[in-house]
């Protein structure tokens, strides 16, 4: 159930120094945030839990999932989920995360950097939930993060993106690629500017969630699907 809060902003129809505060009535709203880490709480943790902490500033309530050392499977392109409005392995892990993306009012997506790309479980993970729950997923914003030691970040974000932008998902950026630096555990809570980077990156989904909300408009009408390949 969803808690009606009170929030005010200022509007500025007549100027800044005769702008009014108005009160509005808004529905509280929530964003999901999963860690791709096998390591539960450590440096992927750390800066999600910095967005967390930002949006719950924000009053936007949050929660953070773990994949865990959990044997994630992949997608085997069987189509099944087309039939049976799921993934044909509908294994604890899948259910759960499909459960809360269907609560959730927005979508933050962390992983560790291995060899310059995500974590290969949480691909796994993603590339099923995304191909069998789409609907679950469109017009919701979202935003990846990545973290590492060193290298890799950039194309391990671009690789999440991917995710967001073939499902009509808002991508929310902040004032620097959604990167944190940090080897062992413990280690991204040094990284000053990757943190400021994550509560900058918190405050701007707050504000894309709430411009949505106020502008009070439907999802666009979609276009009939149009489906073309390189051969034909």
């Amino acid at each position: 159930m969803r808690i009606p809060l009170f929030h005010w902003w200022r509007h500025p129809s007549s100027g800044a120094e005769n702008a009014r505060i108005v009160f509005i009535k808004i529905i509280a709203m929530k964003v999901l945030l999963i860690n791709g880490s096998p390591r539960r709480e450590g440096n992927t943790f750390i800066a999600l839990s910095e967005v967390a902490r930002t949006l719950e500033s924000e009053g936007i309530a949050t929660e953070i999932v773990s994949i865990g050392t959990r044997a994630v499977q992949g997608c085997i392109a069987c189509g099944k989920c087309a039939e049976l409005g799921h993934c044909v392995f509908n294994d604890a892990l899948y259910a759960e995360v499909r459960e809360k993306l269907a609560g959730a009012d927005a979508l933050v997506v962390g992983t560790p950097v291995y060899y310059a790309g995500p974590n290969g479980s949480l691909c796994a993970l993603l590339d099923r939930l995304f191909y069998s729950c789409g609907e679950l997923l469109v017009y919701k914003p979202a935003a990846a993060v990545a973290v590492c030691r060193r290298g890799g970040a950039s194309a391990a974000f671009d690789r999440l993106n991917k995710y967001f932008t073939i499902s009509n998902m808002p991508v929310v950026s902040s004032q620097y690629w959604n990167c944190v630096h940090g080897r062992l555990p413990g280690e991204a809570a040094q990284d000053a500017e990757g943190l400021q980077t994550m509560r900058v990156l918190a405050r701007n989904m707050a504000r894309v969630l709430r411009a949505g909300l106020l502008a009070g408009e439907g999802c666009p009408e979609p276009e009939e699907r149009v489906v073309t390949s390189f051969i034909r």
